[in-house]
């Protein structure tokens, strides 16, 4: 099993390009289930989870052909609308595939997904959407059976908000009778991503990036050619790595449009940050002033950069209150940042962090996507080496993570 194996002290400097989004591939890797013409994307990002959508796409019957510069799928062949176990366990995202499969073929049958153990992320927002929409859904053996001769327009009302679950009835509703409302949808830039690309394939949609989302239903899509938008989690996290080392770096191909929160806090921490069209450049002080931060749904603070700033709070001046509100057991990380030195007290869905004057290496172990890579950030700074084990976690988030570090200055390698 690899591990990554990082040696301190390293000022983070120059250039380096952001990869596409996860977060937004995903869900439009998933939208190919819902024509029968090609689907050409671009920007597809490397990673183990992309790779696993790809693997569950084709054993459904949907035509991977890899490009240089990306992929075109062909859902004309699609003949199997299951989604097993062994491929659903490692992602949750899996689930996706659930309003695409229903809306197009009539049937589906998905696997209750797995993915990081971060808390509890119920599908029920999913199922009952789609009874909204008239499926008749069962649960049973571990499996979401369901069926429905064509999905009726519906108005929606999510009882939380559901990122995941509003992308599903989304695309749903794309091949839908009649009109479909969803209330309380989530307005995330992914999920704008995904409208983009479905009304390039012909779906009618409206207000996607707001609370309410209208779909009128078509009798069928098209094909389309799609970019996937720049990575902003990734791009958040390259800017908390050269924040934490003083450093001086400009990320390419990406945007600030998305990070409004992130760059404020950063900005709050003594950084100096020059936002350009497509690159964002950021110059961090000798140390850097504790940020307080509370997460919350987009536009707020992201739930999945919160443990990157956990990680710079570690050695800030000062003291930080860390605040989650999306997910009940999203400090797992924190127990690995004290084996590294760090002062971090744990308070229910509260952390206070007290920074510290040093970091002190030692072998700690991801948890999960994200943890992974608040222990890369604080490794960074760590005095001597830091080896991080289970980075499997990290492959499903970061595309050739050691290597964009490399480029930057760090002193950072693979090791089996």
């Amino acid at each position: 099993m690899d591990k990554l194996l990082l040696q301190g002290g390293a000022r983070l400097s120059g250039e380096v390009a952001i990869s596409g989004a996860k977060n937004a591939a995903l869900p439009i890797l998933c939208a190919s289930l819902l024509s029968a013409e090609p689907l050409r994307l671009t920007n597809v990002p490397h990673l183990n989870d992309i790779s696993t959508m790809l693997r569950l796409l084709g054993e459904m019957g949907v035509g991977v052909t890899l490009e240089a510069d990306g992929l075109i799928l062909d859902g004309s062949g699609l003949n199997n609308p299951v989604a097993s176990y062994e491929r659903v366990k490692t992602m949750r995202a899996s689930i996706l595939v659930l309003g695409p499969l229903l809306a197009r073929g009539g049937e589906a049958r998905v696997s209750l997904p797995g993915g990081c153990a971060i808390g509890a992320r119920p599908v029920d927002q999913h199922i009952k959407g789609l009874q909204a929409m008239g499926a008749d859904i069962k649960v049973e053996q571990g499996y979401v059976h369901a069926t429905a001769r064509r999905l009726k327009g519906a108005r929606i009302c999510t009882d939380m908000v559901t990122v995941t679950g509003t992308e599903n009835l989304m695309m749903a509703a794309c091949l839908a009778e009649g009109e479909t409302i969803i209330e309380n949808a989530a307005r995330e830039p992914e999920v704008v991503d995904l409208a983009n690309c479905l009304i390039s394939m012909g779906a009618r949609i409206s207000g996607a990036g707001t609370a309410i989302i209208r779909i009128q239903g078509v009798a069928k899509l098209h094909g389309a050619t799609h970019a996937i938008m720049p990575d902003r989690i990734e791009t958040g996290t390259y800017l908390c790595a050269a924040a934490i080392t003083g450093g001086d770096v400009r990320l390419l191909k990406t945007s600030a449009a998305y990070l409004d929160t992130v760059v404020d806090k950063l900005m709050d921490a003594g950084c100096d940050i020059t936002v350009e069209r497509e690159a964002i450049r950021l110059k961090a002080p000798r140390r850097l002033q504790a940020v307080s931060l509370r997460t919350a749904p987009y536009p707020a603070f992201p739930t999945d950069m919160q443990a990157q700033f956990m990680a710079i709070n570690c050695v800030a001046d000062g003291v930080a209150t860390i605040r989650e509100t999306i997910f009940e057991n999203r400090f797992m990380h924190a127990n690995e940042l004290m084996r590294l030195g760090a002062n971090i007290q744990i308070e229910g869905n509260n952390a206070i962090v007290r920074g510290v004057d040093r970091l002190e290496g030692a072998t700690v172990m991801a948890t999960d996507l994200r943890a992974s890579a608040s222990l890369v950030i604080a490794g960074l700074v760590a005095e001597g080496e830091t080896l991080i084990d289970r980075i499997y976690h990290l492959d499903r988030g970061y595309e050739r993570i050691e290597e964009k570090l490399a480029r930057l200055g760090a002193q950072v390698r693979r090791v089996n």
